[in-house]
């Protein structure tokens, strides 16, 4: 396993690499270049600088998160394949520098849903937060408040840009049904394979967070049988899967230990990220300590330990904790711990197993 740590950039996040780097057990930063348009070519200029910060502090850039889908892709316009073809130019320019997974996700419209970026906790820390019934409600309102709240950062999938064609985007995605997505995302991955091939990048698919269709959009990835269906329909091993245990885990039915041990050879990134449900359909975004939540976060790591997995790990959201002020889920300290809690469990595994 090989812990990682998600960044945004030199000022786009509030988080520094020094920082970081004092995380015991951090080798890698997670990293995109969040000024790119969904399917914009990512230039060699643009990603040796980032490796020159990066290599600054001994870290590698082996995970990208993400390299966006253009939507014409998702809706299956012609326009298409020059997306496509663009895409393919920035993969075999990530190899140049040693990338070895990208992370992207195929979700219309938005790439996950909240309902509060800021919501109490008993504990007096806040976290992200889903309130069921306001999903009901106009899109807009919803997006209008994201952007507020954002305070100044950047958010992917909530960009200024797309929520000014929110309306159009809504217009555009209106006869992509479900079965027309998948046969979308299929055309995706078949093009870029000869390219994943080439240049040894691993494809990993985030789940759809929250797990059900929103806003008359269709969802895809959802639960163990949607994983299955999605790997069995492009069986390459250069197609697999972001494990998000946030996102599946939103949708209490979901079993996250039980999909990985039945998919862990084709999990080459996991977000390993705790939710609280409630009776009513809400969920909140809470620590990484096993008992905060209801996703099995020792069962998650056990498995994973269990499988082998040499793959990359990140602590997915924290909350906002000690007056921190951060890009909302993305502080310093709530992921830190996250950090101590998977190598501490971790570690125990090991030495339970005599190799430590």
């Amino acid at each position: 396993m090989q812990m990682t740590f998600r960044w945004y950039g030199e000022g786009n996040d509030s988080v520094t690499l020094e920082q970081i780097k004092q995380i015991p057990g951090v080798t890698g930063i997670v990293w995109a270049l969040h000024h790119k348009q969904p399917s914009e070519i990512w230039y060699e200029e643009e990603i040796a600088e980032v490796k020159k910060q990066l290599d600054q502090y001994g870290f590698n850039m082996d995970v990208v998160e993400s390299v966006n889908v253009h939507d014409d892709i998702k809706i299956g316009l012609p326009s298409r394949d020059q997306y496509i073809e663009n895409y393919k130019t920035t993969l075999r320019n990530l190899a140049k520098f040693g990338v070895k997974v990208v992370c992207y996700n195929f979700m219309p419209v938005f790439d996950w849903t909240r309902t509060d970026l800021h919501h109490k906790l008993p504990d007096g820390s806040t976290a992200l937060f889903y309130e069921k019934n306001l999903i009901k409600e106009d899109p807009m309102e919803m997006a209008e408040y994201i952007l507020k709240e954002c305070k100044g950062y950047t958010m992917p999938g909530w960009e200024p840009e797309r929520m000014a064609k929110l309306q159009e985007l809504f217009e555009a995605y209106k006869p992509v049904t479900k079965e027309k997505l998948w046969e979308n995302l299929k055309y995706f991955l078949e093009a870029i394979m000869p390219t994943c091939h080439e240049c040894d990048i691993k494809m990993a698919i985030h789940q759809d967070d929250p797990p059900w269709d929103i806003f008359g959009l269709p969802r895809l990835l959802v639960d163990e049988a949607s994983i299955s269906k999605f790997l069995s329909m492009v069986d390459d091993p250069y197609n697999g899967l972001t494990l998000c245990s946030g996102s599946l885990g939103a949708n209490p039915n979901n079993n996250i230990a039980d999909i990985i041990r039945k998919h862990h050879d084709r999990i080459y990134f996991a977000h390993i990220r705790n939710v609280k449900h409630y009776e009513n359909g809400d969920f909140s975004e809470v620590s990484h300590r096993d008992c905060d939540g209801d996703v099995g976060i020792l069962d998650i790591v056990k498995a994973y330990h269990d499988c082998g997995f040499k793959g990359y790990i990140r602590p997915d959201h924290g909350r906002h904790i000690w007056n921190e002020q951060c890009r909302p889920g993305y502080g310093l300290y709530d992921r830190a711990l996250g950090v101590m809690y998977i190598l501490g469990i971790w570690d125990i595994l090991d030495k339970i197993e005599g190799k430590k």
